[in-house]
This record gives structure tokens, C-alpha cells and sequence, in this order.
């Protein structure tokens, strides 16, 4: 059986990691640098960093800071935000990341998905979606609806009809990370989690609400019910100052390999 992997999320402003909620009101945590180095040392499985501001103010990604944190960590490390064309991409390969994630600008130029699986192999590019709840209505037979610019702007995309045509186009990995969830810590929205596990054949990885183990057991739970989630991304369970208390990492695999996850343990 496959081990479902542990993903720490880095929301980065100027270099820092900060912690939204439903893409609103970031609050500064630490240097992503040294939150890389810190969890990296507590053996989490793979890191993405969004630099949250270079696509909505049309500025190319903060490199400066891919490669402060790509000095420390030895995991896959995918980098997202103000990547507009496989130059782009190149240039965050170049500067460390393993993976690159793409969101606002796929939608707006589907084609990078393609160019860039054909650049650089399927396995490096990521599809990240912006979903939000907003029921069944013509030209949304899912009821959930695709947002770009950090959740800023509706595009009228059905959720299921752009994974599908993400995968088709070269996406190797679907990020599904809820507007409605997003730093609620009130558990991912396992409905279109599992839609879009059941609609593509790539890796699908849950993001948004994730505040307690058992949260993140939903999440991964292939069962009935479950988000059949190959991967989950955590971020406020980990750092948020605004949680009375946050899990290591070794105390969340230790808690999920108890609940039946099949996780890589901790060594």
C-alpha cells in the first residue's frame, strides 16, 4: 500500500510565512527560512511555498527566498505564485524546487500546463485549484466553482470539468484547496476532495481546514466518506499562533499510523 504523505503549506510575504484565514487577514509567523529548516528537522514529508502576492501584483516569484529555503530542506519542495511561462518555471527548478505549482496563471493560459509537462516531465507540475462552494447552477454541474488571484476572482469554471481538463493538458499532482475551509480548522471539504479523486487518475492532494488529526485521517481516508486524498497539506496545525496549541510532526504520523493511516514513520 502507497503512504500518504504530510505537507507543509508556506503562505510567504517579503520572504516570511504567514497564516491566512479563507485567504484573509494574514498574520506573520516566522521566516520561511527557518520554518523550513525547523520542520524539515522534524521529518515532514514534502514542503510547497506559495508566494501569495507576486501573481495578483504581476511580479515574477520571490527567488531570493526559494533558495534560502531550498538550502535546508532535502524532501520534494514545490514552488507556486507568479509563475507565467516555462522560463518561469525553469528559473524555480534552477533555484531549488523539485515541483512547480501553477493556479491563476493555468487558467488564464491553460497551455503552461502542457508546456510545462512536456519541458520538464508531468511529475514537476502541479495543478492548484481555488474551490469554493457555490451550488448546482448552469455551467456548474458540480455546485463548486474555480477562483484565481487568491480567491479574489470567480471565473465560472466548474471545479471537475478544469481538474479533468488540468490533467489532460499535463498536471502530474491536483492540489484541491477549499476557500470555505481555509484556515477554519474545521476539517477539509471531503465532498469535492473525493469528487476530484474520483474524476482524475493523478495524485490528489487536500488543502484548506485542517485542525485536528483526525481531520487530516478524513482527509487521506480512502473509505467511504473519506477525501481518498493521496496527500495533505497542513499549515495552522503546525505554526498558526492563532491554535492554543500546534502538533509536531512526529505526534501527528505517530496519531495517524494509530488510526490506520499508512504513513512513512517517523525515524
Amino acid at each position: 500500500m502507497l503512504t500518504k504523505r504530510l505537507i507543509a503549506c508556506f503562505d510567504v510575504v517579503n520572504g516570511r510565512v504567514t497564516k491566512a484565514q479563507q485567504f484573509q487577514d494574514n498574520i506573520d509567523v516566522a521566516p520561511a527560512e527557518d520554518l523550513a529548516r525547523q520542520l524539515y528537522d522534524d521529518q515532514i514529508d514534502e514542503i510547497v511555498f506559495y508566494d501569495i502576492k507576486a501573481s495578483a501584483e504581476k511580479r515574477k516569484i520571490d527567488l531570493e527566498t526559494v533558495r534560502a529555503v531550498a538550502r535546508h530542506v532535502f524532501v520534494p519542495f514545490t514552488v507556486g505564485g507568479g509563475i507565467r511561462s516555462v522560463d518561469d518555471m525553469f528559473e524555480v527548478l534552477k533555484a531549488g524546487a523539485e515541483k512547480i505549482s501553477v493556479d491563476s496563471m493555468a487558467v488564464r493560459k491553460p497551455e503552461i500546463l502542457r508546456a510545462g509537462a512536456e519541458a520538464f516531465g508531468r511529475q514537476c507540475v502541479v495543478l492548484s485549484t481555488q474551490v469554493k462552494r457555490v451550488g448546482v447552477r448552469p455551467g456548474l454541474p458540480s455546485g463548486y466553482e474555480v477562483f484565481i488571484d487568491g480567491a479574489r476572482l470567480a471565473t465560472g469554471l466548474d471545479a471537475l470539468d478544469w481538474v479533468r481538463r488540468g490533467e489532460e493538458l499535463g498536471a502530474g499532482e491536483i492540489v484541491v484547496n477549499s476557500i470555505d475551509r481555509d484556515g477554519t480548522a474545521s476539517g477539509y471539504d471531503l465532498d469535492i476532495t473525493r469528487a476530484v479523486a474520483d474524476a482524475v487518475n493523478v495524485p490528489v492532494i487536500a488543502s484548506g481546514g485542517a485542525g485536528t488529526v483526525e481531520h487530516i485521517a478524513d482527509g487521506l481516508s480512502d473509505a467511504p466518506g473519506g477525501g481518498a486524498a493521496h496527500a495533505a497539506i497542513i499549515s495552522s496545525i503546525l505554526y498558526s499562533p492563532r491554535f492554543e496549541r500546534n502538533l509536531g510532526v512526529r505526534e501527528l504520523k505517530d496519531a495517524l499510523l494509530a488510526k490506520g493511516v499508512p504513513m512513512r514513520p517517523y525515524l
